[in-house]
């Protein structure tokens, strides 16, 4: 049902098939023993066949009057009342997100034209959009997400209330956006949904920490962002590993720069001032979308790896071509050089520097192996 439909008439290999059934959770979980019921605001079954994990939903009714269900100022809060195939078509958000195919027959169901709007290329929400839209504000950027993945254009309907209703997106829990974040920027398509944030006017709603650009709703794109965006995207298309850490970091390079570059003029060490400025950064953002501890340190020590780089005399800066973020920092640094030109002569030295050394040797973590044995150190007793 829903994306999958929709991928498989798009000539795209579903990441994953979702089940929709008449049977409540709870007779669900009576067939397969094994089930585990989730959720709080949809009731859901996740069943374990084979290995694989199944997601399997009840229909539910479109706009109910009455049942377990909880709003706030036109938000769902809470949505567990069932209804028919055709009633949960109706209560989906997009038309191409509606579509359900019978895995026995293989006929596709289309109670709300979204085969149609498919063929044509066209996003549609389900109802009235400003309602919609109000339910679940997430929709806002499914939209965009939709739009640079896709490739369809919302109708005027759909399009016109977003700039309007982007301030509903600051009523979102910050870790459900941070999982929305990932999805537009992490799956392939990452310039695409900045193009399309930017067009609808979402961008400084999701990142209100960053300089402003010229129009409402937008944020100024550096060069550090659009080629990191760029390579991301080349990246995921070979198959290579990409990580929250380092999109984060180019997304909020531009307000720890301008930060750590005033504390450092303020008298603080470059050090001191980085870290400072990526506390504050990374604390605005938080209220926005939440980063994990385990992104977020790695877009710490990447950002202060950018003070570091810059010592280049004596010995200490051979220590660190072997610490476990020097290839994601001297990444970084070659991306910060497109921006500054004067940052050219250090790259270059970082290059050379890497000369004959084997970084695909580094373990899991990234650290380099040992070849020989930690040394042992008796502790000193002392006499008495």
């Amino acid at each position: 049902m829903g994306g999958s439909v929709r991928d498989l008439l798009l000539g795209k290999v579903p990441k994953d098939f979702d089940v929709a059934t008449s049977a409540t959770p709870e007779e669900v979980q009576q067939v397969f023993p094994r089930c585990r019921l989730i959720g709080r605001r949809f009731r859901l079954a996740h069943v374990r066949k084979a290995g694989a994990l199944i997601e399997v939903a009840t229909f539910r009714a479109a706009d109910p009057t009455s049942g377990d269900i909880e709003k706030l100022n036109g938000r769902i809060l809470r949505d567990n009342v069932f209804g028919s195939v055709a009633e949960d078509a109706v209560r989906r958000d997009f038309t191409i997100n509606a579509l359900f195919l019978d895995p026995v027959s293989g006929e596709i169901r289309d109670y709300v034209g979204g085969y149609k709007d498919l063929t044509e290329r066209r996003l549609r929400l389900i109802g009235d959009p400003e309602v919609r839209y109000r339910e679940d504000p997430v929709r806002l950027l499914r939209a965009a997400r939709f739009e640079a993945k896709l490739g369809v254009k919302p109708d005027e309907s759909t399009e016109v209330p977003i700039r309007k209703m982007a301030p509903l997106l600051k009523d979102v829990p910050p870790a459900r956006l941070f999982e929305e974040v990932c999805k537009l920027f992490l799956t392939g398509h990452g310039m695409r949904s900045m193009e399309a944030l930017q067009r609808f006017g979402l961008s400084s709603t999701l990142f209100p920490g960053l300089r402003k650009g010229s129009g409402a709703g937008k944020i100024h794109l550096g060069v550090v962002l659009r080629k990191t965006l760029e390579n991301t995207d080349e990246r995921i298309r070979n198959s290579k590993p990409v990580t929250p850490a380092f999109l984060f970091a180019a997304l909020l390079w531009q307000p720890v720069s301008e930060t750590a570059g005033r504390l450092a003029e303020q008298g603080d060490s470059d050090y001191n001032a980085m870290m400072k400025a990526a506390e504050e950064a990374i604390s605005a953002q938080a209220v926005r979308t939440s980063i994990p501890r385990r992104f977020s340190a790695v877009t710490r020590q990447i950002w202060v790896m950018q003070t570091r780089f810059k010592k280049t005399r004596g010995k200490r800066w051979k220590r660190l071509l072997h610490e476990q973020r020097f290839r994601a920092g001297y990444d970084f640094l070659l991306l910060r050089a497109q921006e500054d030109p004067s940052l050219e002569p250090l790259c270059e030295f970082w290059t050379k520097a890497q000369e004959g050394i084997d970084f695909s040797r580094r373990g899991a973590a990234g650290a380099e192996p040992r070849n020989r044995p930690r040394r042992r150190y008796r502790r000193r007793t002392q006499s008495g």
